[in-house]
C-alpha cells in the first residue's frame, strides 16, 4: 500500500474512534454528550489544539519542541506579575508574546547554529523557562484579571457552543492546513523530514524555516500561556505542568512520523478532539489525574509503536513473499 493510502487508513482509524469515544461516553455518563459538557470540553483543550499545529509542522519537519508547556507557564507568571504591578492587559499580552519569541528564539538558534538535536535543546529549556517561572512569580497565584478579557476566554460565540478559543484554533488549523498541504514551504517542510540532506542540496533553506518553526512554536504557545491564564482566572508559575506530553501524544496520534517527513493536519486535529474527549470522560468519571497521566502517557507509546509495529510486519511479509520459490514453467 501507498504511504497516502496508509495515511488515509490511519485517520480513518483515529476518526472511527473519535466516535466511538463519542457515543461510547454517553453510556458511562449522561452528561458527557450535552451542549453545555461539549462546549466545556472543547474549552479544556484549547491550549493542546493551539499549540499542536505549530508542533505539527515542527514535527513534519523532523524536530520538536518540549519547552512549549514550559512556556506557557512562563507566559502565565509573567502575565500576573505584570498584571500584580499594575500594568493594562493591553500592554501586558504584547509583551508576553515578544517573550514567546524570544523562547523559541533560543530554541531555534540552539538547533540551527549550533547543530544541537532538539530533543536535547528543548528538555533543557524546558527545565529552564519553568523555573524563570518560578522566578518570576514564585509558588503564589495571581487572580482578580479584567472579567472583560476572562469572559472572552472562557465564553462562547454567540449562538454557537464554540468557545471563542476553539474559533481561534478554527481559523488557524485552516491557514496550517493550506500552509502545509497547498504551498512550497509544506512541500519543504516534507522534504526536509525526509531527507534533510537532499532538502539542502535541493536548495530548500533549511535552517531559516526551522529557526521559523521554533519561533512560531514559542509565540503560539506564549498565547495560549495568556489564553491558559484568564481562562482560570489564576497565574501561576506552574499552570500547563505535562502538558507538552498531551500535545505530543495528539500530533503523534494523528499519524505525524515522529522522524518526519509524514503525515497530514487532518489527522492531527482528529486526534486532538480524541484527546480532550477522553480527558473529558475521565474527569466526568471522576477518575484521579494521576489516572490521566497514565492515559496520555499510553496513547504516546501506542503512537509511536503501532507504526512501527505495522511496517514490522509489513516488512516480513514482503520477505515471505519474496522467498517463495518461482513456479517452474510447464513442460513443452
Amino acid at each position: 500500500m501507498s504511504r497516502l493510502g496508509h495515511l488515509v487508513r490511519w485517520e480513518t482509524a483515529i476518526t472511527v474512534l473519535l466516535i466511538v469515544v463519542f457515543f461510547g461516553g454517553a453510556g458511562f455518563s449522561p452528561d458527557f454528550t450535552g451542549g453545555g459538557n461539549l462546549s466545556f470540553a472543547l474549552l479544556d483543550l484549547s491550549e493542546i489544539a493551539l499549540i499542536a499545529l505549530p508542533m505539527t509542522l515542527l514535527v513534519v519537519c523532523g524536530q520538536v519542541d518540549l519547552s512549549v508547556a514550559s512556556v506557557l507557564g512562563l507566559s502565565s507568571a509573567l502575565t500576573g506579575m505584570m498584571w500584580d504591578n499594575g500594568m493594562a492587559i493591553e500592554t501586558i499580552i504584547p509583551l508576553v508574546l515578544v517573550v514567546g519569541v524570544v523562547c523559541g528564539l533560543v530554541n531555534g538558534l540552539l538547533v540551527t547554529r549550533l547543530g544541537l538535536p532538539s530533543l536535547a535543546v528543548t528538555i533543557g529549556t524546558m527545565t529552564l523557562y519553568r523555573g524563570l517561572a518560578y522566578v518570576t512569580l514564585g509558588t503564589g497565584a495571581i487572580s482578580e484579571f479584567p472579567f472583560t478579557y476572562t469572559d472572552l476566554a472562557t465564553s462562547t460565540v454567540p449562538g454557537t457552543p464554540i468557545p471563542y478559543p476553539i474559533a481561534l484554533f478554527v481559523l488557524l488549523a485552516i491557514a496550517t492546513g493550506v500552509v502545509l498541504h497547498a504551498t512550497g514551504i509544506g512541500r519543504s517542510l516534507f522534504a526536509i523530514g525526509a531527507q534533510e540532506d537532499a532538502a539542502y542540496f535541493a536548495g530548500i533553506r533549511v535552517k531559516r524555516i526551522k529557526l521559523i518553526l521554533f519561533v512560531v512554536s514559542g509565540l503560539v504557545a506564549g498565547f495560549a500561556g495568556i489564553v491558559y491564564t484568564l481562562r482560570y482566572g489564576s497565574a501561576r508559575a506552574d499552570n500547563g505542568i505535562g502538558l507538552e506530553l498531551a500535545v505530543i501524544a495528539a500530533v503523534l496520534l494523528g499519524g505525524i512520523d515522529f522522524e518526519g517527513g509524514k503525515g497530514t493536519l487532518a489527522g492531527v486535529i482528529a486526534a486532538v478532539l480524541l484527546v480532550g474527549l477522553l480527558r473529558n470522560l475521565l474527569m466526568l468519571n471522576d477518575v484521579p489525574t494521576e489516572v490521566q497521566s497514565i492515559v496520555t502517557g499510553l496513547l504516546l507509546i501506542i503512537s509511536v509503536l503501532t507504526p512501527r509495529l505495522i511496517a514490522v510486519v509489513r516488512e516480513a511479509q514482503g520477505r515471505r513473499r519474496g522467498a517463495r520459490p518461482a513456479t517452474p514453467a510447464a513442460a513443452p
